[in-house]
């Protein structure tokens, strides 16, 4: 009998467990992280675009056709002209080009994010101003202290006479 009161308790607590896990999930800030995530995966492809496709030639181009990929010290003593004949010939590589590259990334990305941020801010405020600015349409009744209609001279709450 004692056997059959555990099992039943454990079954009830794994249902309790699961139901507690898709509560969490469907939290809105656990969705919004996710949809979050995936979108700021999808802006990375962008920002690489950006980075690898439009920043970079035009850095080459201002520094004289340097291509920041084939910057590298290898590890093995050997001079190699690429970073992938040295790759080719098995040599350990710093990248150092392809890190700064990846910085580069990093801080546009950021940059990107940054004024979306402000851009979304800006935006949120100016409604907020607009609601603020609106007229008021509740008064407070001065005996209860309860929300009627502006236009009211007797409270629905309380039945006083207000001005």
């Amino acid at each position: 009998m004692a056997t059959k009161d555990k099992l039943r308790s454990v079954a009830g607590k794994s249902r309790g467990f699961a139901g507690e896990f898709r509560d969490f999930i469907m939290r809105g800030n656990v969705m919004d992280m996710a949809v979050g995530v995936i979108i700021g995966g999808a802006f990375q492809g962008i920002i690489n675009s950006l980075v690898n496709d439009i920043i970079m030639p035009v850095i080459s181009a201002l520094t004289g056709g340097i291509d920041f990929t084939n910057w590298f010290v290898s590890l093995d003593g050997s001079k190699y002209k690429t970073l992938a004949a040295a790759q080719e010939a098995g040599a350990a590589t710093l990248n150092y080009g392809t890190f700064l590259t990846v910085v580069i990334n990093f801080i546009l990305m950021a940059l990107v994010i940054f004024i979306l941020v402000k851009t979304l801010n800006k935006i949120s405020n100016l409604a907020k101003k607009e609601e603020e600015e609106a007229e008021p349409t509740e008064k407070e009744c001065p005996y209860c202290k309860s929300m009627i209609p502006i236009e009211a001279v007797k409270c629905a709450h309380c039945t006083s006479d207000v001005k």
